[in-house]
């Protein structure tokens, strides 16, 4: 038997609702509360969280010194990789880490906030 469910994941961030705002339109979730916490609520129940930390230092990618402590892994169909790394570039996430000219299935971007994620084929 469990002893709990998997709740809400939470992100640290300067600015919650700006980081709301960038994930909201990379995921289309819609999104919940003002200051020092904002929400995003996706189908089936998930959610994704953003709380107010005014002193929050980035992690640095990649290095251990201020390491990432998590990531989010999104998944993307292979075709559309491209725009997809367009679109959230847009948005104002930077490049960390390319997919080695076509060689991994994955490419590492960092957030508004800094925190790393990655746009993986599906």
């Amino acid at each position: 038997m469990a002893i709990a469910t998997m709740g809400v994941t939470v992100l640290d961030c300067r600015s919650p609702r700006e980081l709301a705002e960038f994930y909201a339109a990379v995921l289309d979730w819609r999104i919940e509360g003002e200051g020092e916490w904002v929400e995003l609520i996706g189908p089936h129940g998930r959610q994704l969280a953003f709380q107010e930390s005014p002193g929050h230092r980035p992690p640095q990618w990649p290095g251990t010194e201020m390491p990432q402590q998590f990531h989010l892994d999104l998944d993307v169909p292979r075709e559309e990789l491209d725009a997809a790394e367009a679109e959230v570039l847009r948005l104002g996430a930077t490049v960390l880490e390319g997919d080695d000219d076509g060689r991994r299935d994955w490419r590492v971007y960092a957030d508004p906030a800094g925190h790393p994620f990655c746009l993986c084929v599906h």
